[in-house]
């Protein structure tokens, strides 16, 4: 296998609001500022040390509002000590101005989707210009990227992007596994095996299991040596029958599954270690300068 999964401790992301679930449906979605920074100290305790943020109004709506955006994370760095990853993903719907737009929040890291695919009836759109466009001002402003794969081709796409383009910020190639999408790869250890050729040489991974797949892919991800993204993002039933309490139940098994792996979850100085994110809050002072931003047109 060419990936590497990451030695001796996990990774935990989490990731626990979302662009999709209602606050009206879901009531123990955090989606206030309050409720998200409660949510990242307590998981932060449980063994998260990435939380992946997506951003909601005072209405509790998807936004990509940047004042909103920087709120957040500037609430989540004052509480916690997380590599801050903000989603440039937003909701199926947000254009791709807007979703460049939340790199000016400057985050420590950053998902990066590598390809368009169907969610369920919507199409998530990410077009190969938009892909370069998100990984090299990712590069100039070293930001670190995630990058989220939801078929096996993404990763072609991956290392097409990296031939051309160069590594990331950072320096190390870290991939999400987002499995379980309806109009996606499957959660299922054969998909996730099918993967890990793919990956290019020294690239870690994390896995994500939607829905009714989080647990087969947590074991199958920690089996093969990778991490964990867990969150109401990705999942709200714990067990058939049983919704989510809140986002540290799920934290609290992946962090159980990784003991009982023998690889316990990451600090949080171990995570920036092993994604090239420096101690601390990055300064953009330190960054090259920027050219200007071309608009990127989202169409497939």
């Amino acid at each position: 296998m060419s990936g590497a999964g990451g030695g001796a401790g996990t990774l935990i992301t989490l990731a626990p609001t979302g662009a999709e679930s209602a606050k009206a449906d879901v009531p123990a979605l955090p989606v206030t500022v309050d409720e998200v920074v409660a949510t990242a100290r307590d998981c932060a305790a449980l063994g998260a040390s990435v939380v992946h943020l997506h951003v909601r109004d005072v209405d509790a709506r998807p936004t990509l509002d940047l004042p909103r955006v920087r709120e957040v994370v500037a609430a989540v760095r004052e509480s916690t000590d997380l590599v801050v990853q903000l989603s440039t993903g937003g909701a199926v719907t947000d254009p791709a101005d807007a979703r460049l737009a939340v790199l000016d929040a400057e985050p420590d890291a950053a998902s990066l989707s590598l390809g368009t695919v169907l969610f369920g009836r919507d199409v998530f759109p990410n077009p190969w210009d938009l892909v370069v466009e998100l990984h090299t001002q990712m590069q100039q402003r070293g930001i670190v990227p995630e990058y989220e794969v939801f078929d096996l081709g993404h990763l072609a796409t991956l290392t097409r992007l990296l031939d051309r383009y160069g590594p990331p910020a950072g320096g190390h190639v870290h991939v999400d596994l987002v499995m379980g999408v309806p109009g996606g790869m499957p959660g299922t250890t054969a998909t996730l095996a099918a993967c890990l050729p793919a990956l290019p040489p020294g690239a870690t991974f994390a896995a994500t299991g939607v829905g009714r797949t989080s647990l087969p892919v947590m074991l199958a991800a920690l089996s093969a040596g990778g991490h964990l993204r867990v969150g109401m993002e990705d999942t709200l039933s714990y067990a058939p029958g049983d919704p989510v309490r809140d986002n540290a139940q799920l934290v609290a098994r992946a962090a159980g599954l990784a003991r009982i792996a023998q690889r316990p979850p990451l600090s949080t100085a171990a995570a920036r270690q092993l994604l090239g994110i420096p101690a601390g809050p990055r300064d953009p002072a330190d960054d090259p300068p920027r050219p200007p931003r071309v608009p990127v047109e989202a169409a497939p």
